[in-house]
């Protein structure tokens, strides 16, 4: 099982910007379609965006987040990455990455996850 570890979270006001990383290790994030999750408080994790293995195919959970996230994959440096502009106090939560589970099972543990919090 691989290992994940997320980072570049914070307070951040609404309309500003965090770029995460979710670094990986232990299996090669290229042989998976990947995805970011988040997880605010008292709800349950849903998925953010999840871009395929060779990154031609990605998809955004809404449209909100289709118009101010982005997700991004370097394959060679087996990170992926999320940007986040024009954030909102909606966007509060904790942010894991794992492979995507339209694909099939978790193939990395959870890692720790990056805290984002907006504020208003």
């Amino acid at each position: 099982q691989g290992q994940l570890d997320e980072s570049g979270g914070g307070l951040v006001q609404a309309g500003g910007s965090l770029r995460l990383s979710c670094a990986a290790s232990g299996r090669n994030i290229s042989d998976y379609n990947m995805a970011w999750y988040r997880q605010a408080p008292g709800k349950e994790r849903e998925i953010v965006a999840s871009i395929s293995w060779s990154g031609a195919n990605i998809n955004y959970a809404t449209y909100s987040v289709k118009h101010r996230f982005t997700i991004i994959r370097d394959n060679d440096k087996n990170t992926l990455y999320l940007q986040m502009n024009s954030l909102e106090p909606e966007d509060t939560a904790m942010y894991y990455c794992n492979s995507s589970h339209y694909s099939g099972p978790y193939y990395f543990n959870w890692g720790p996850g990056a805290q984002v919090t907006v504020s208003s």
